[in-house]
């Protein structure tokens, strides 16, 4: 198969550096009888043509199947923090926005960067859990009871905004989680208090995290019986 490959690319060669005219001469002067019909030249010139577009398509794969993947870039830092923060614009939003940066602002907003986050997080994982409602704001104005699940909602102060660069930050906080910002400090906490109360229901819960003046919680996973 390679030698008749070899022979068929050194004859069209041949013909191709004769030109079409010697190459019709050839053919012309041919003995044998059927050589006047059969075009030669133009059938290894079509092939030959076929050929090499055949191989560059071939050829093409092999590049793109080996080329490197361009690497995309990450949208989320590894850890939110002040700086990314500073590059943010204050944004905007609907309700849950709202909710969640009231939360982060009435009762976080003394807490580091971090620490707001997390709080963001219990509100979110509340969020998706079944045990809570569906969405922010209920999960934020959510009571049971008679006791109000985040303090500042039961403090009896008007919730006034006077501190507009903490209101900034939290609401940076709030937009970047609701926008998918993973969460990564609370190990899938759904509870937290102050390090200076002792809650009765935080002996019921498996401790995650401690993070500025908050301790996190989630729920105990139930482990398989023996």
């Amino acid at each position: 198969m390679a030698v008749a490959r070899i022979a068929l690319c050194a004859l069209a060669s041949a013909l191709l550096c004769l030109g079409p005219a010697a190459a019709e001469e050839r053919l012309s002067t041919s003995t044998d009888p059927t050589a006047a019909i059969i075009p030669l030249d133009a059938q290894l010139i079509t092939l030959l043509s076929h050929e090499r577009d055949a191989l560059g398509r071939v050829a093409s794969r092999m590049r793109a199947a080996t080329r490197a993947p361009r690497p995309r870039p990450e949208r989320w830092p590894e850890r939110i923090d002040a700086s990314w923060l500073a590059e943010q614009p204050v944004p905007q939003g609907d309700a849950q926005f709202e909710c969640l940066a009231k939360a982060l602002y009435f009762e976080a907003r003394g807490e580091p960067v971090a620490g707001q986050v997390a709080v963001a997080e219990v509100v979110l994982n509340r969020v998706e859990s079944p045990r809570y409602p569906a969405t922010v704001c209920k999960v934020v104005n959510q009571a049971r009871l008679g006791s109000c699940q985040f303090s500042f909602m039961c403090d009896g102060k008007a919730e006034t905004v006077d501190d507009q660069s903490s209101w900034n930050r939290a609401a940076k906080i709030a937009r970047a989680m609701i926008d998918g910002a993973p969460r990564r400090l609370t190990g899938g906490a759904t509870h937290f208090h102050a390090d200076f109360v002792q809650p009765f229901w935080a002996r019921k819960f498996a401790k995650t995290a401690e993070i500025g003046g908050h301790l996190f919680y989630r729920p105990e996973r139930a482990t398989a019986r023996p």
